[in-house]
């Protein structure tokens, strides 16, 4: 469950970054690797005006029990500041619903419905990710910033959990940042089990509207 809010901090993190850059006159271009410290600072001053923020992703989990990915598309909205909705619609209709210290989980298809509380977790991603520095956020992670060969035209950063208890279950976390919008363009958890699963957003708009019933799990 950590994993999940793990997730909700680094779009809320990473998706406040594009508002300072598009209030700002474009800088001349950067070398290959950009500083972990520099995005984290710029993301927390763009803090205060990222609201919201939505997206379309694909996900694809590969683990050893599978002859071939399982990809999955679906849409994703944030509300700052614990807000976030995941709602799958391929292959299988399934709702993630972060509201507060609550995560909600909804598989229609499998009769799953259930609730529960990552206050704990919530509290450490709110506090390393959203409101603290980069210099808390690597006494619980070992960051480098690493050339982005793997997606040509981002900036890439591994965390790689200190904790054992977060190492139990997430190993190793990689983000990529579109380098023209700055905006998080993938991220791939990689779990303890061996499992990965790789995140990438498409049509990412900050400070989105918001539909009425967006936060609610039958909608």
């Amino acid at each position: 469950m950590w994993v999940t809010a793990v997730l909700a901090g680094a779009v809320l993190w990473f998706g406040g970054v594009t508002t300072s850059a598009s209030q700002k006159a474009r800088r001349p271009s950067r070398p290959a690797q950009q500083s972990f410290d520099e995005l984290y600072e710029r993301g927390q001053r763009a803090n205060a005006s990222m609201k919201t923020l939505t997206a379309r992703f694909t996900e694809t989990t590969t683990n050893a029990l599978l002859t071939r990915p399982v990809v999955e598309h679906g849409t994703v909205a944030v509300e700052r500041p614990s807000r976030v909705v995941l709602r799958y619609t391929e292959p299988e209709s399934r709702v993630v619903l972060i509201d507060g210290n609550r995560m909600t989980m909804s598989w229609p298809s499998e009769s799953i419905r259930q609730v529960v509380d990552i206050g704990a977790a919530q509290g450490r991603v709110q506090k390393y990710f959203v409101s603290g520095s980069a210099d808390e956020l690597r006494g619980q992670f070992d960051i480098r910033d690493l050339d982005a060969t793997e997606r040509p035209g981002t900036y890439a950063v591994t965390m790689v959990p200190k904790r054992k208890q977060i190492r139990e279950a997430l190993t190793r976390l990689d983000l990529w940042v579109d380098r023209s919008s700055l905006l998080l363009a993938a991220m791939r958890m990689t779990f303890a089990s061996g499992e990965t699963k790789v995140m990438t957003f498409e049509d990412v708009v900050p400070n989105a509207p918001i539909a009425p019933g967006t936060f609610t799990i039958d909608r």
